[in-house]
């Protein structure tokens, strides 16, 4: 009954009510990262939500706050990221304020409060069948991977904890993971992994034999 009702419901009272009272803030950081990202301040990527009836995922739009410039070498390529996010971007990714706009994503359905994290369109490929059980339900705003290591733990351990939460939706356990997720944003855990300013791209599950599993 929760999963099927009352958690979009809950989605839907919650995610309003936070828009209403963060307005000031989401326009301070509006003009403020136009400023210091010199242009548009949000960041909108396509990424795979919940599976339809013909069993394919949702493609739908991510909108983030801007944590990354867009500078590029003499070749016109993108820089690293470690050169691109400045003073203001890691400052958006330690408070975790870039996340605020996915509100919007949460009142027009795309996300849940709570759920496995929205990844890339190009990792759906690289899943096992397992993995892609993630998305029998709502991407979340934050999940049980995210109030357990977040981008300091692996993929895999990711995965196992995202399909521990897909098979066991209570609203207590949503409860849970929000205080959680509070308590992760003032202690700032877990946003970087240990060797990339942000995550390391997920290239598919290993077998025990070393070869990749996709």
């Amino acid at each position: 009954m929760y999963a099927g009702f009352f958690k979009r419901f809950l989605d839907l009272i919650l995610s309003l009510s936070a828009l209403m009272v963060l307005s000031p803030v989401l326009i301070a950081l509006t003009v403020t990262g136009t400023v210091a990202m010199a242009g548009n301040p949000f960041f909108v990527q396509p990424r795979p939500g919940k599976k339809g009836k013909d069993g394919k995922e949702k493609i739908f739009h991510l909108i983030k706050f801007r944590t990354m410039n867009n500078k590029r070498d003499a070749q016109g390529r993108l820089l690293p990221d470690e050169e691109r996010l400045n003073g203001y971007g890691k400052f958006l990714r330690s408070t975790s304020l870039d996340e605020l706009p996915e509100l919007i994503n949460i009142v027009l359905g795309d996300l849940s409060l709570c759920g496995p994290r929205p990844l890339l369109v190009r990792y759906l490929d690289r899943y096992t069948e397992e993995q892609r059980h993630r998305h029998d339900v709502r991407p979340g705003l934050t999940g049980l991977a995210q109030v357990n290591g977040r981008n300091a733990i692996s993929w895999e351990e990711k995965f196992k904890l995202d399909l521990e939460y897909v098979n066991h939706i209570t609203f207590l356990g949503d409860v849970k993971i929000i205080l959680a997720t509070v308590r992760s944003v003032f202690r700032r855990d877990g946003i970087s992994s240990g060797t990339s300013a942000t995550m390391e791209e997920f290239m598919g599950t290993r077998q025990k034999d070393g070869t990749e599993r996709e």
